[in-house]
Formats: C-alpha cells, structure tokens, sequence
C-alpha cells in the first residue's frame, strides 16, 4: 500500500505529535489533584524527563503511548517504511529500560503507565501513584 501523504506532509504530521501535556497526561494530573496528591511536579529535568514527579518521594511515573513504546497489547506495526519504525520503536523501547534502571540505581521509583490505561482504568492508574505517595520510608502505608 502506498503512503497517501507526500514526504513533507507527513513530516509535518509527525511534528505535530506532543510529547508533553498530552490528553491522557492532562486527564491523570486531574485525577490525582482531585484525589489530593500535591506536590508533585509536572517534567522536570531528570533522567528520563517523566510527565509527573514526586520529588520527596522520589516516584517518577511515565505515561507512555501505546505506538511509541510498543505496548503488548495495542502496537501495531506501520506497514510503510517498515525498517525505520523497526528501528526507532525498538530504540525507545531500549532508552526506557535503560532510564529505568538509572532511576532505580539512583533510589527512584518508576512507574509507567500505558496510555491505554489512563483511558479505560483510570481509577486504577490513580489507586497505584497514591499508594506509592502514601507510602512512608519504611515501605509501609501511611494513613
């Protein structure tokens, strides 16, 4: 099948793509504030640049796009310019493991939400930041 935009439209599309303050980004900031989590913040400068940190509890959560980091149960394999898609998704694929275990290293929590998630469970998205932010030093619920 061949593409039905030309080069420079289709690069105009893909620049058009937000990697901040996306739509299921915004709906769990929401969610969170109106569950009373404060203090967290939203892309700070740290390895990884996650959407959402809570900096004294060193938690970094990632909201992550089904397409762009190839979720198990949504990503779908452009049928164009197959080699380059290859190529770019394994590698964001490869940068997020490699962020992850810098973090961890570094005495942070990762979490990662799929996009998907946020639309379909999103209470339950909000259930496992709140019960990490609870969390005290030790591990154990704060009440």
């Amino acid at each position: 099948m061949t593409d039905v935009h030309t080069l420079k439209q289709g690069s105009y599309n893909m620049s058009r793509i937000k990697s901040k303050n996306t739509n299921p980004e915004r709906v769990l900031r929401t969610v969170l504030y109106a569950s009373g989590a404060r203090g967290y913040r939203i892309h700070p400068k740290i390895v990884g640049n996650p959407d959402v940190v809570f900096v004294r509890k060193k938690l970094a959560i990632f909201i992550d796009g089904c397409f762009w980091h190839r979720c198990p149960d949504c990503f779908i394999m452009p049928e164009n310019n197959r080699e380059f898609w290859i190529k770019k998704i394994k590698s964001n694929v490869e940068r997020d493991k490699k962020v992850n275990l810098i973090l961890k290293r570094s005495g942070w929590k990762v979490i990662r939400i799929w996009e998907h998630e946020i639309r379909y469970n999103l209470n339950s998205c909000c259930k496992r930041i709140l019960c990490e932010v609870k969390k005290d030093k030790n591990g154990s619920q704060n009440t």
